[in-house]
């Protein structure tokens, strides 16, 4: 079986403008939630997010961006990142074969933004205020059909939409699509911007969303007790998959290797979790890696900060790992970034690539309270070492409504400086 590595990575995220920005606030504990600083929040019994402010002109023209979707202008931003990264130029005359390079981005709605503001338009102003770009603005491919076209690939654009397992999906579609040999290079990822006052009083309707306004930072707390719900965030993620051999044919620096992933569905409920469905993934993503339980170091969870969905997956962890439990360290960087829907799975597996190369897991913040039996061990408020040398071995959950669950095994095998 073909070995597929990742040789760049690209990010935008509450926590800052790019990887480097992001990993730090990750590592250092720094939560990237804040009060929404817009007029229309006022009337909103959710007032704060995990919000993206940065400039990204540079990667997206502002004439260009007007007729993008803002998950788009998210993508297309962090692609350019993580391809860069790799070492290859952002245009379509890139140093690579077209007919071997694809593209994969999940976004778990995509261009709501759109839809509605056009609608608005529609409604207030009349048809012809209606721009013509709109349907290739909120249809859900466009992020990958943007990154497609920028880079000129050929061998297939991809959208996953598996709600909060979208980008996480998207990697699995990578691994696989190099494995069936269909192409060498596969950029994959997530996008998801939903700062709006529909979708955030549409999850708050559901009793979903935190409610802490009076202290945003402290809002997401996996597992603590005192926690009411997940927290809105956006951004994008971008990751460059790459067969083992192309990449060291070119010399480009390798951060880890995604070693397998399990895909499962509940068949139980469409927003309710089931332990043994993600337990199923996870099962499943180490069979693909060819471990076990004994060879895993670290769990970056999917632990969103709602009731049911900590415990459940926190039963699932324990149902897999067995005895094994105590030497797996288990963190939720959720509690920094709040949750990015279609684009988490790829933000955190970002964070769990670099805490196998950094050898450090990112902490859970806010876990003053930890529920009673988790019998899982989370590194609660600060960063947790994992062992100096050797392999390491990892797993990236993300469960989303519908029952859908993916999880993607990542080692630390053929990483170079």
């Amino acid at each position: 079986m073909t070995t597929v590595v990742v040789t760049g990575l690209g990010a935008i995220t509450p926590l800052g403008a790019d990887v480097t920005q992001t990993w730090d606030g990750l590592r250092n504990g720094r939560s990237g939630v804040s009060t929404i600083d817009e007029e229309w929040a006022t009337q909103l019994s959710v007032r704060f997010a995990g919000q993206v402010d940065a400039d990204l002109s540079d990667a997206v023209p502002r004439v260009e961006a007007r007729r993008m979707d803002r998950c788009s202008v998210l993508a297309v931003a962090s692609a350019q990142q993580a391809w860069e990264d790799a070492g290859f130029t952002f245009a379509p005359d890139n140093e690579t074969d077209p007919e071997r390079l694809g593209v994969a981005l999940g976004t778990g709605i995509g261009g709501l933004q759109t839809t509605i503001s056009q609608w608005e338009l529609l409604r207030t102003k009349g048809l012809r205020r209606v721009s013509p770009f709109t349907v290739p603005m909120l249809m859900s491919n466009a992020p990958a059909a943007h990154v497609e076209l920028k880079i000129g690939a050929r061998a297939g654009a991809h959208t996953t939409v598996s709600a909060c397992a979208s980008s996480n999906e998207a990697i699995a579609l990578g691994v696989d699509t190099i494995q069936l040999g269909r192409a060498d290079i596969m950029l994959v990822g997530g996008t998801e911007a939903l700062i709006h006052p529909l979708p955030i009083v549409a999850f708050a309707q559901m009793q979903a969303l935190s409610k802490r306004n009076d202290e945003p930072a402290g809002a997401s707390r996996p597992w603590d007790k005192g926690r009411d719900g997940f927290v809105l965030g956006e951004g994008a993620v971008t990751l460059v998959l790459e067969s083992l051999e192309s990449a060291k044919a070119r010399g480009a620096k390798i951060y880890g290797t995604i070693a397998g992933a399990g895909i499962s569905a509940d068949a139980f409920d469409m927003v309710k979790p089931s332990p043994h469905g993600q337990m199923a993934a996870m099962r499943k993503a180490l069979e693909s890696a060819q471990i076990s339980a004994s060879d895993l170091n670290h769990i970056n969870a999917h632990a969103t900060s709602t009731p049911a969905g900590d415990l459940a997956e926190a039963h699932g962890i324990r149902e897999l790992l067995g005895d094994e439990a105590d030497h797996v360290v288990v963190t939720s960087t959720k509690s920094m970034t709040g949750h990015l829907l279609g684009a988490a799975g790829a933000l955190e597996s970002v964070a769990t690539l670099l805490a196998l190369r950094e050898r450090l897991v990112p902490p859970t913040i806010n876990l003053d309270d930890p529920e009673d039996d988790l019998r899982i061990d989370i590194a609660a408020k600060q960063a947790r070492p994992l062992p100096a040398e050797g392999p390491l071995a990892a797993i990236n959950n993300s469960f989303g409504f519908g029952g859908h669950n993916v999880a993607v095994a990542i080692t630390n095998e053929n990483a170079t400086d």
